[in-house]
């Protein structure tokens, strides 16, 4: 089965479009997102309707819970005070911004969704089994791996919600990270999917790096009222 993953969207509706397109030129047989719609770009509602026009199924983030249910905090981790207040500022717009339809959309959003394929139990969530926000990097421990992987029954996890793509295979089971569509974090500004492909031979994995317009959507952050804050990290891949 070929499955192609997209991670943490962030109302970035220039490189959705851009990397459902790879996903359909992949012939994948399914499409699945990681939630975190909106925040930190304009369409939000944009986002939404293009997942529901063509069927793309996925779980609900941090973003999606908190935007949905108008809590006062997104559930994001900040690395100092000036981008606490930019993300703050960048929530309220969203909240103010997305439609009710979006709201109701992202509050049914289920928190995971499991699929058996070729004997193998895969889960797929946004950021831990347990948790919505917690940040799970490629450099934890390995006995963080194994103290995740034994909250739940698989083989295969795929999440997103850092933003920055990996796989490590870990006492026979794979951890997936997807990275983002929307706002990767890695220093590629390009958008990125995850392409799995799952087999009774095992299991391939590769990160596509997709180019967009992203001047386009950084000018739309701009034009917005959002905070430019979040052009110059999107054009810098932070």
């Amino acid at each position: 089965m070929k499955i192609v993953i997209l991670g943490d969207i962030h109302g970035n509706i220039g490189a959705l479009k851009a990397t459902y397109s790879v996903a359909i030129a992949l012939r994948a047989e399914k499409i699945y997102h990681l939630g975190d719609l909106g925040g930190y770009a304009p369409f939000a509602n944009e986002v939404v309707d293009f997942l529901i026009e063509h069927g793309i199924e996925g779980v609900q983030g941090n973003y999606d819970e908190t935007v949905a249910n108008d809590y006062e905090h997104c559930g994001c981790k900040y690395e100092d005070p000036f981008q606490a207040e930019m993300a703050a500022q960048g929530f309220a717009w969203t909240k103010k911004h997305t439609s009710q339809k979006s709201k109701d959309y992202m509050k049914k959003l289920p928190r995971e969704i499991r699929l058996a394929v070729d004997g193998k139990k895969v889960i797929i969530f946004h950021a831990s089994p347990k948790k919505n926000n917690l940040y799970w990097y490629e450099d934890r421990a390995d006995k963080f791996f194994i103290e995740m992987a034994e909250k739940v029954d698989a083989d295969l996890f795929i999440y997103g919600h850092t933003h920055r793509p990996y796989r490590k295979d870990l006492a026979g089971r794979i951890f997936i990270n997807a990275g983002s569509v929307g706002k990767p974090k890695d220093g590629d500004t390009r958008a990125c999917v995850a392409l799995v492909e799952i087999t009774g031979g095992g299991v391939k994995t590769e990160f596509i790096r997709v180019p967009y317009d992203i001047e386009k959507t950084a000018s739309a952050i701009i034009q917005s009222g959002m905070p430019p804050y979040f052009a110059e990290r999107l054009r810098e891949g932070k």
